[in-house]
């Protein structure tokens, strides 16, 4: 809002400096996950470093929340305008993390997969980070080739064949569902600059027949999908995660069982701190749980849309679509990780944002988090002058 001149001393003083909805949206889920990864974690710490340890993953979790934040509050004093004038850089650093990672003694390599960059004390996931990295990257992108979108060689294609190198860096790990997320960002973001309908409609159509080819020619994935129609059939074999999941939201009804009541986060079901924190949650918690969180990440969601089309309203067409982006991103995830948790999509191994137990994980949502706040602090403060 633009307040008269004549109320500039009294008004505008009184207009926060952040959007107090949005931060403490966020801070009520950091809150409930580092409870939440606490009585997930407790018999699988006891299982893996003795009973004295039973607090070893919410200590790592507060550990990298506390060094998430510390992140965030470096970002923050960091002008929109500089990601702007080193996006190329940021991208390109993110493409060299992601080949790292794949050189053998440099990538750490867990249950199968290549995904991990030893740092000795923690383990850096590239992957969390080229998320944001390409949306900064393709919200520059949009806004210099504004007036070639529409264009297939000119602005289409080297868009296009940019996303190709990631998702085949992040398919070679693999990581198929950073891949997905990073590509339906990056259809996201050129839909929300301003792309033609029937640009975006062949994107989705590629992206959806590249799914389709990706899936059929992995067996895993194929499992995967066959466990996920019917989870039933094999309970002990391909739906054996999806099943235990679904038990664990059968036994939480409306109230749920009481925190730290789980049953199935007791070695039955399988990464209960991570990816299927949901489930220990909505059998803790309940329904009554389960909905609050779903109406946090709404919430979170919706500021950040309205952070980004305030700056788009003030001509901050960047800002705008990083701040999009990033609602999109965190959207996105938390959609998919809750639709694996209920049963509505196959299982796939993406942590529910801001809550679930991974270093990288936590630190580059704080870190994406941190340029929201900051472009919602810069939104403001030209409004501010604005109504001088």
């Amino acid at each position: 809002m633009i307040y008269p001149a004549s109320n500039t001393n009294t008004s505008t003083s009184k207009v926060p400096e952040l959007d107090q909805v949005l931060l403490w949206s966020v801070l009520f889920l950091l809150s409930i996950g580092l409870i939440m990864v606490y009585s997930a974690s407790i018999a699988i710490a006891e299982a893996q470093f003795g009973v004295d340890h039973s607090n070893h993953y919410l200590i790592r979790h507060a550990i990298y929340l506390t060094l998430g934040i510390m992140i965030g509050l470096a970002a923050f004093q960091v002008p929109v305008q500089m990601w702007q004038k080193y996006a190329i850089f940021l991208f390109l650093a993110g493409i060299l993390l992601l080949l790292l990672v794949l050189i053998p003694g440099v990538g750490r390599e867990v249950n199968g997969s290549q995904r991990w960059i030893s740092l000795y004390m923690v383990n850096l996931q590239p992957s969390e980070f080229m998320k944001l990295f390409m949306i900064i990257y393709a919200a520059d992108y949009v806004v210099r080739k504004a007036a070639d979108l529409d264009n297939f060689y000119k602005g289409f294609l080297p868009l296009i064949a940019v996303t190709g190198v990631v998702g085949f860096l992040l398919l070679q790990q693999p990581d198929f569902g950073a891949a997905v997320v990073i590509t339906a960002l990056m259809i996201g973001i050129l839909f929300l600059g301003g792309v033609s309908i029937k640009i975006f409609a062949t994107l989705l159509s590629l992206m959806a027949a590249g799914m389709f080819v990706l899936i059929y020619v992995a067996n895993y994935r194929l499992d995967r999908i066959i466990g996920f129609m019917d989870p039933w059939a094999d309970p002990l074999g391909k739906g054996y995660q999806l099943s235990h999941a679904l038990i664990a939201f059968g036994r939480g009804e409306w109230f749920g069982v009481g925190l730290g009541g789980s049953v199935e986060k007791l070695f039955y079901l399988p990464e209960a701190h991570t990816d299927f924190l949901l489930s220990v949650l909505a059998e803790e918690l309940g329904f009554i749980g389960v909905a609050t969180v779903i109406i946090l990440f709404a919430v979170v969601v919706m500021r950040a849309f309205a952070i980004g089309r305030r700056a788009a309203k003030l001509e901050c067409h960047f800002a705008a679509l990083v701040a999009q982006g990033i609602g999109l991103w965190i959207g996105m995830q938390a959609l998919i990780n809750m639709g694996v948790n209920m049963g509505v999509l196959p299982t796939k191994g993406l942590t529910l944002p801001l809550m679930s137990f991974g270093g990288s994980s936590i630190t580059a949502i704080c870190f994406a988090l941190a340029v929201l706040l900051r472009i919602d602090w810069e939104n403001r403060r030209r409004l501010k002058g604005m109504s001088i």
